[in-house]
């Protein structure tokens, strides 16, 4: 990984024409034949510069930032009426718990106690993570509510104690929990792939949202009137930035894939995918192609 340049752009409106200009000095100094790929921001201007940028050099390929539309599909998720409710739920039971130092000190006392990500205001994956992180401590917290040491605590005796008792010994809230850990855990799982640098992520994108699709559906046991609302999410988002030819060639070329048990390489979709890109980017002699 090299550093090229920086810009303070700080007095310079960022239209799509200026955003071009600052990117094509760039490309002009690196040189067109050594750039494959271009990533920006998700933001229309940035989409816009990247669009004409690739209009004046055939060879790049651009897309939106895969990490940016990962994060737009969990926030879309998160902002499901259901999963609200859930949410404020979820963090009636972390709050109480972490106002109160003596319940935080009977909690530290269980073997391999480790501290409940807290759900923020923040969004994007937090919420999911929150969930994950509750739903590992459900057996402790239900300790706790049942314990001699809660019930005989004068604490035990206000509204909002009894308020998060409930939620805590209630199974359908542990219940829901659980679906949204399983249906988030693929998004964020590929979610650490493309936000790494420790190996080249792009190769990985295509297979990871169709796993994530697969994934929800088979949760909801194949019945589309359950998992649609979710699945459709993940399209939008898809087909919107990042249902690109560059993305399910490098898919095709990943060798972990290949040979793959669920081998999409096959799938006539990807290989004509992979033609078009070709098709498209190839500057060489058109009779050898």
């Amino acid at each position: 990984m090299v550093f090229v340049k920086s810009v303070d752009a700080s007095d310079i409106v960022k239209s799509p024409r200026n955003l071009f200009k600052l990117f094509d000095e760039v490309v002009t100094w690196v040189g067109p034949k050594n750039i494959v790929y271009m990533v920006t921001d998700n933001a229309s201007n940035y989409v816009s510069a990247g669009k004409l940028l690739c209009e004046k050099y055939k060879t790049i390929s651009w897309s939106p930032c895969a990490a940016h539309c990962l994060n737009l599909v969990l926030q879309d998720m998160g902002d499901m009426p259901h999963v609200e409710r859930l949410k404020k739920r979820a963090f009636k039971v972390t709050v109480f718990i972490y106002n109160h130092v003596a319940l935080i000190a009977w909690l530290r006392k269980k073997p391999g106690w480790t501290d409940i990500v807290r759900v923020g205001a923040t969004r994007f994956a937090t919420t999911f993570l929150s969930f994950g992180s509750l739903h590992v401590h459900k057996h402790d917290l239900q300790a706790l509510v049942t314990s001699k040491f809660f019930v005989d605590n004068r604490l035990a005796r206000e509204s909002k104690a009894k308020e998060v008792v409930s939620i805590i010994l209630n199974n359908s809230f542990w219940d829901d929990i659980n679906v949204l850990v399983k249906i988030s855990l693929p998004l964020i799982r590929l979610l650490r792939i493309v936000d790494s640098d420790q190996r080249p992520a792009i190769g990985y994108v295509y297979e990871g949202m169709h796993r994530a699709r697969l994934g929800i559906k088979k949760i909801f046991r194949m019945k589309k009137h359950l998992y649609k609302p979710y699945t459709s999410i993940i399209k939008n988002r898809w087909d919107k930035h990042l249902r690109k030819d560059l993305h399910a060639t490098a898919y095709w070329l990943n060798p972990a894939f290949q040979y793959d048990e669920e081998n999409l390489c096959r799938k006539p979709a990807v290989y004509m995918a992979v033609l078009d890109y070709i098709g498209t980017k190839y500057d060489g002699d058109k009779e050898k192609l």
